[in-house]
């Protein structure tokens, strides 16, 4: 009779295999989110699993913030909404770049009513005057999204924007008015800021990085349009034009909705004239009104049936 050792621990016998683990393809290792659960309702509470340090890397907020950690976070940024666009289906879209305080024709005695000096009523009175363009990005937005272009199972010319307000949200209000799905891609800001209703919930991005979220933009573009605004559509819009100059990016459409402003805050003739850019770097873009406009072009540039 063998004798039995007192101090070896009990040894409960192995699981019977599976039929899912005989299978040579199957997975043999856990995925991360089954092991986060793991340790989610096994761990004892403890000094020790208190502590940040016993925390799944992939789960330690306080690690991914460190300042070491910005190459990781530039990664995730890219793969996040890159991932979750792919396999929402969408192969292409119209990229719509504007002003955040253009008002909707709709708000527009409500800004004025906000006007509390002669100086500050004459600038409400020129971005009421602007509000037309309001219309023109939803009906432009309207345009696509009834269209519905679809080329190799996937979703073309999706309407994309900042995800913020006026001239962005109009542009996702008219595709959503149309039945279409809306991307918005936000930006952390230092001021409160939120996704219109008018983006797609599941469509809906917030990124940290303005070098990731402009990126992000042009990825996917097959056209862009480009309304009247500031510092954040000049900046967007430069960038675009320097891409297709350079050969960085092939040729776009690209559609600069209100020549009267644009001529205004941005001298196009005269760095052509100076020598800095080419007199035909100015066929980089195309001058439009409507939406109309816009959007037959667009319709000409791919050979659209629409």
């Amino acid at each position: 009779m063998t004798e039995q050792n007192p101090a070896a621990p009990d040894k409960a016998p192995l699981p019977e295999p599976v039929a899912a683990d005989r299978d040579v393809t199957g997975r043999k290792f856990h995925r991360a989110r089954t092991e986060a659960a793991f340790t989610e309702s096994q761990a004892p509470d403890t000094a020790q699993t208190r502590d940040s340090a016993y925390r799944l890397a992939f789960r330690d907020t306080e690690f991914l913030l460190r300042e070491e950690l910005r190459p990781v976070r530039f990664q995730l940024e890219l793969l996040k909404c890159e991932m979750l666009l792919e396999e929402a289906g969408i192969g292409s879209t119209l990229v719509c770049y504007g002003s955040a305080r253009i008002p909707a024709p709709e708000q527009a005695e409500a800004a004025l009513a906000t006007a509390s000096t002669p100086e500050r009523r004459k600038v409400v009175e020129r971005l009421i005057a602007n509000s037309k363009y309001y219309e023109e990005a939803r009906r432009l937005g309207r345009l696509a999204g009834e269209c519905n272009v679809v080329e190799d199972g996937k979703r073309q010319f999706v309407i994309c924007s900042g995800g913020g307000p006026s001239i962005m949200e109009a542009a996702n209000r008219g595709a959503h008015e149309a039945g279409a799905e809306t991307i918005g891609l936000n930006i952390v800001l230092p001021h409160e800021q939120a996704p219109n209703e008018y983006v797609t919930p599941h469509l809906s991005f917030q990124f940290h990085y303005f070098a990731l979220r402009k990126m992000h933009f042009l990825l996917r573009a097959r056209a862009v349009a480009v309304f009247p605004g500031g510092f954040g559509t000049l900046d967007e819009f430069m960038e675009l034009l320097t891409l297709i100059q350079t050969g960085k990016m092939k040729p776009i459409p690209i559609l600069l909705f209100g020549r009267a402003y644009w001529n205004k805050v941005v001298n196009f003739e005269a760095m052509a004239d100076e020598g800095v850019i080419n007199h035909a770097d100015l066929e980089l873009f195309r001058w439009v009104e409507t939406a109309d406009e816009a959007w037959g072009h667009i319709v000409a540039f791919y050979g659209l049936e629409c």
